[in-house]
Order: structure tokens, then sequence, then C-alpha cells
């Protein structure tokens, strides 16, 4: 999400579903099994095991909104049962995770583990939490896009995750809105806006603001935009060999100062993604906004929450410059209770199969390379927006990704730098140079390097 989840269809349709399910609990524990290891035969009676899932936003696994993967494995698998933990806010999913692989107890079988933290997760002080997916399970690694495999391996050549989706990222964008402010709403003239520059995207934005509806904004969240332009960029809060420098990251600073302008300049509805009182989803709902930053894994949370009565009303144009935001992974504790066949799933679920069945239902843009390729992706179009060529807007984005070198404390200084940054300047009018000092502090504070 955040995410984040893989996404692709066997067919040129595919209908998003819903992208962020709030959970009670961050993580699952390991309970006991309902048969306590010693079920009858298979298919009879209580399983034999229980298999736990932690994970946040949607991956499109589950037997509700998702392509019923579980349903699907348990089905293959009469002795196991799987249960998913899914929580919204991927921050305290991680500090929670991280709280639990110190003390080795109360994981899940399986963890989600989002870009931002994959690191921090190879890093020496974690790597040996981890069961080495390139020798347990049985994923080819192979499948996988080289550069992902890459992020998800430690120094000594260990592979501790799988990759699930990644983020090529668009402009999605409501076209009644646009179109009430006197804005073009084709997505091809849409794009010309503010082709190769996003200082040309808060000039549409100002330019929607002169015209713009009453009680709507032109872009979601100034944090949204941070983050859209920061993965934008190759070099992000890491330099080349990997060390933490984001105060002298370019990439950082453009997208603070794009961000900062917005705020600044009335352009956003000065919302919070992803906020656990749902104020965020309510605005898609209401249509409060003309744009949002959008990689592939927001389609799903669109369609939710603008829900029914917006179907049509919205649109993907390319992005000002590509991007990939988000992308996951699926690892394995060594704390975990069953770790052999929670690597057999974990590698069953991001095979390249499932990655076509999940994109089917919620739009994720694989991390495997042929299903990446596949007509199925690249001819897709998504019901919700129409005839809108979802999957070759998001296959080329995908395309002119450059994966940025990454830290293991990328997931937290981005967290302060848009929650205690850029939204206090967004929602209380702290000063810029203020909100950056405060930044600094936290980051001195929190993080050890």
């Amino acid at each position: 999400m955040r995410t984040s989840s893989s996404r692709r269809g066997r067919r040129a349709a595919i209908a998003a579903v819903a992208a962020v399910v709030t959970g009670t609990a961050l993580l699952t524990g390991c309970g006991s099994d309902e048969d306590g290891g010693k079920g009858g035969a298979s298919g009879q009676g209580s399983p034999k095991i229980t298999l736990r899932i932690g994970t946040f936003g949607s991956f499109g696994y589950d037997d509700k909104t998702g392509a019923k993967l579980y349903a699907e494995y348990e089905r293959l698998h009469p002795g196991i049962k799987i249960e998913e933990s899914n929580v919204s806010d991927g921050q305290k999913y991680w500090d929670t995770l991280k709280l639990r692989l110190s003390r080795n107890s109360g994981v899940a079988d399986i963890q989600a583990v989002e870009v931002g933290y994959i690191a921090e997760a190879t890093g020496p002080a974690m790597a040996g939490k981890w069961v080495d997916l390139g020798k347990e399970g049985g994923a080819d690694l192979g499948d996988f896009l080289d550069w992902k495999v890459k992020q998800a391996t430690t120094g000594d050549g260990k592979v501790i995750g799988l990759g699930t989706d990644i983020g090529p990222m668009a402009i999605c964008y409501n076209k009644d809105l646009f179109a009430k402010a006197k804005l073009p709403t084709a997505r091809e003239e849409v794009a010309k806006l503010w082709a190769g520059d996003w200082s040309k995207f808060i000039e549409t934005g100002e330019k929607y603001k002169a015209a713009a509806p009453a009680g709507t904004a032109f872009h979601d969240s100034a944090s949204g935009l941070f983050n859209a332009v920061v993965s934008s960029d190759p070099v992000q809060y890491a330099d080349a060999s990997g060390t933490l420098d984001w105060e002298n990251s370019p990439g950082v600073k453009k997208a603070w100062e794009t961000a900062v302008k917005a705020a600044q300049g009335g352009l956003t509805a000065k919302l919070r993604q992803f906020d656990e009182k749902g104020t965020w989803n309510a605005a898609f709902k209401n249509s409060k906004f003309a744009t949002v930053a959008c990689p592939s894994w927001m389609t799903g949370i669109i369609k939710d929450q603008a829900g029914p009565a917006n179907q049509g009303r919205w649109d993907i144009a390319a992005p000002p410059v590509s991007g990939n935001w988000g992308g996951s992974f699926l690892a394995v504790p060594k704390a975990g209770k069953h770790t052999k066949e929670a690597a057999e799933l974990a590698a069953w679920l991001t095979a390249p199969e499932q990655h076509a069945k999940v994109f089917a239902v919620n739009g994720n843009i694989p991390s495997s390379k042929d299903t990446l390729l596949s007509s199925a992706v690249q001819e897709a179009k998504l019901p919700y927006f129409g005839d809108t060529p979802i999957g070759k807007i998001f296959s080329s984005a995908a395309a002119g990704i450059t994966p940025a070198a990454i830290s293991r404390y990328d997931g937290q200084v981005k967290t302060f730098l848009t929650d205690n940054g850029i939204l206090d300047i967004e929602q209380r009018g702290t000063d810029p140079a203020k909100a950056w000092e405060n930044v600094k502090k936290l980051v001195d504070d929190k993080i050890d390097q």
C-alpha cells in the first residue's frame, strides 16, 4: 500500500475492489491450532494447521473482496486453514512487527513488508529473523523482476521476501470536477497539462482553484503529493550506497517544496491519507477533491470509497514524471509456528498464476516479469473507469521505473516528513522552516544510525 499487493488478470477486464480494510489488530499472533496440530485425516474435522498472515492495506488475497486465494489454497491443501489480520496504517503495523520480532514471539506465520521497510528488514539487526525464501518454499526467483529480488536480499545473499506488487504511478482525476473548473477532461489532454514537470501540476492546480466548484480542492493531500514527487526521483532518502542522506537528497527537497507550495497555496483538501477516522475515504465519496496521485493500487481504493454513484466520473492520466510508489513483499519469520508450510504458502501466493488472479480483481500491478508483459495486463481495462486503458497506462509507467537506492530508515523518515512535517504545514499552518527542523529533531531522536 500500501502497498501494497500484486494484481493482474487472465482477461482484459479487471474489477478493482476495496484496498483498505480496517483491522482490529495490527498483527496476527501465533495462537494454538484448532486441533493442536493433531487433526484427523485431511479434509475431515479441524484443520491440522492454521497459517496466520499479517498484512496492511489490501493484498487482494482474501475471500470476501479479493481473489479468494485463501479458499483456493485450502481446497488444494485440506489440512491447512488460513487466517489474515489486516490494518490500514502501515507505520503502526511495522512498529508492532519490529517489536514482536525483537521478542521472537507474537508474529504471524507470514508477514507482509512494505518496500519502505525492506532495507531495514534485510539489515544486520533483522536479517537473521527471517526464513531464506530463496531456499525454502519452492519459489522460482527467476519469475520476479530482478530489482525486486535484489531489494529483498540480505548482505550474505539470503532472500527474505517474495515480491507481491509494484507501484507504477499515474494521476487519477475527477472528470466532472475538471469540466466544472473549465479544464480538459480527455486523458491525453489532461496529461499534457503537466507533462514532464511537477511544477506544471501545481500550475494546473492554480487554474483549477480559480474556477473550482465550491467546497472542492484540486488535490487530496500535500503528503500524498510529497510521496508521489519523491517516488518519481532517482535519488530519494538514501545516497547511492544505501546510506540515509535525506537532508541532502534532491528528490526529498523537490518533493518538500512542491508539497509545501500546494499546501500553502490552498490547492489541497488538507486530508491525511488512510486516516483511521475515514475522513479521506468520505471525501472520495463526496467528490471533495479533483486529483489524487495514483499508484496502481490506488484504483481499488477509488472504486471502493468513491462508490457506485461516482462510477465513470474518474479517469487516469499519465503523471508528470514516471515513478514507483509502494510495492510489498511476503516474508516468513523464523519465530513463526509453521515456517515450512508458511514458506510454501508465500511462494504460492506470489507465483505468476496468483499474481494474475489478484490483478484480475484488485488491479495491483504484478512484480513477476511474464505477467507484467502479458496481454492480460497490457490490454486490461477497469469497468469503474470506463474505457481507460489501465493496463497500458500502468505498464508503461512500470517500464520507466528506475529503482532508487533505499536505506533501512526510509519508511520512518518518510512518515516523519509527511505526518510530522507536511501535515503540520497543511493543517496547522506551521512555518515550513520550523516543520523541517521538527523533522530533523525527530530523525535525530528516533533513528540511531
